[in-house]
């Protein structure tokens, strides 16, 4: 049975794509690419912040280096965004345009938790349980 056997590789396959995905908005904000009406923030203002939180906090996450930290910020990031730029436009995330920042939020409090899995420069460090089955 596959049951658990591959789930150190799955957890890290899901912090690569969320991660990848993740930069991308911040290197849109802080580099304008891929372009959106986004790019381009002041300096230092709260949409500034966020981009580089996104490009280097997405970069630490991608390859896996102090991803619980990494994860507890960027989770915070996309609560304080869904709150703050989502919430007041409507009541329904789908409306809102917030979803994206709910999934984010809760995928990377799940990393905070669970950590960033095998495929990582961390490494998961707890030994995989192998079943007797398993073994046979």
């Amino acid at each position: 049975m596959l049951e658990g056997r591959y789930a150190p590789q799955a957890l890290s396959l899901l912090r690569i794509v969320a991660s990848l995905i993740f930069v991308l908005h911040g290197a849109s904000k802080i580099l304008g690419f891929p372009p959106t009406d986004m790019a381009g923030p002041p300096v230092g203002s709260l949409f500034w912040v966020g981009g580089m939180l996104e490009l280097v906090g997405g970069l630490l996450l991608l390859v896996g280096l102090f991803s619980r930290p990494v994860a507890f910020v960027l989770s915070g990031e996309m609560a304080v965004a869904y709150w703050m730029v989502h919430a007041p436009q409507s009541t329904y995330p789908l409306v809102n345009g917030g979803d994206a920042a709910i999934l984010y939020c809760f995928v990377f409090l799940y990393f905070v938790f669970r950590g960033p899995g095998a495929l990582s420069v961390e490494g998961d460090k707890r030994p995989i349980e192998v079943s007797e089955a398993e073994r046979l």
